[in-house]
């Protein structure tokens, strides 16, 4: 008997193994995220050159780059938190709700808290205003890319990009997968946030959109796929 469970029981875990590998890490690596994007060279790619992990996702927003720039700059536990699920990186926290004068300069070297006391976290490595910001762990095994790309005078990309390369004899390899099965929970959640927020905040979220940023089509517009151009993501 104990046999036959120890069977099934392996069974399952191969299963749930390939259907993850297959089908699941596949999906949350480009979340939301253009082909284009994908394979765009970005800020921080030479850091971590040959990474374990690598995320690539992208979202819509209503808004002009200057405009979603605030709310990145203010990111961070004990400042306007993760924009994403408060009870598990903010210490229960809400989220800020507007833009934080006292967080709106960044500079190379500070540091992005993550930590209960706000000391601990990634460092800015680098940044253009309005375009992009690139946080890193000050060794060259972890980067996380921000990026703003803008589509017209009222719309624009909010690119993600984590890069990490795991050790796995390391202690922090517990860390790691954990990120790697969650990551995208937190990710989504965060971006869509941020969304929400820099549009409602501009008054442009006029549209109805799916859940990357991509106006969906009216009943009475049958044909509009063949004469429409429009960002494609995976869904």
């Amino acid at each position: 008997m104990r046999k036959t469970i120890g069977v099934v029981s392996a069974a399952l875990a191969a299963v749930a193994a390939v259907t993850y590998l297959r089908f699941i890490r596949p999906w949350q690596l480009r979340w939301g995220a253009t082909n284009a994007e994908v394979e765009r060279a970005m800020p921080g790619d030479d850091v971590v050159k040959f990474p374990t992990f690598n995320a690539t996702r992208g979202v819509t927003i209503q808004a002009r780059p200057e405009e979603i720039w605030p709310w990145l700059l203010q990111i961070g536990v004990t400042r306007a938190g993760w924009y994403s699920y408060d009870l598990l990186d903010n210490l229960g926290r809400p989220s800020a709700q507007r833009i934080i004068p006292e967080w709106q300069h960044v500079a190379v070297g500070d540091v992005i808290p993550m930590s209960p006391d706000g000391k601990q976290g990634l460092r800015v490595k680098d940044f253009e205003a309005n375009q992009w910001m690139l946080w890193w762990d000050n060794k060259g095994d972890s980067t996380w890319y921000w990026g703003l790309s803008r589509l017209d005078e009222s719309q624009t990309r909010l690119i993600t990009r984590v890069r990490t390369r795991y050790h796995w004899l390391s202690p922090m390899i517990l860390f790691d997968l954990l990120v790697e099965f969650t990551d995208i929970i937190m990710m989504r959640k965060c971006m869509l946030g941020i969304k929400r927020r820099a549009e409602r905040a501009n008054g442009q979220a006029r549209q109805p959109s799916g859940a990357t940023g991509h106006r969906q089509l009216r009943p009475d517009e049958p044909g509009i796929q063949d004469t429409q151009v429009e960002i494609r993501a995976t869904p």
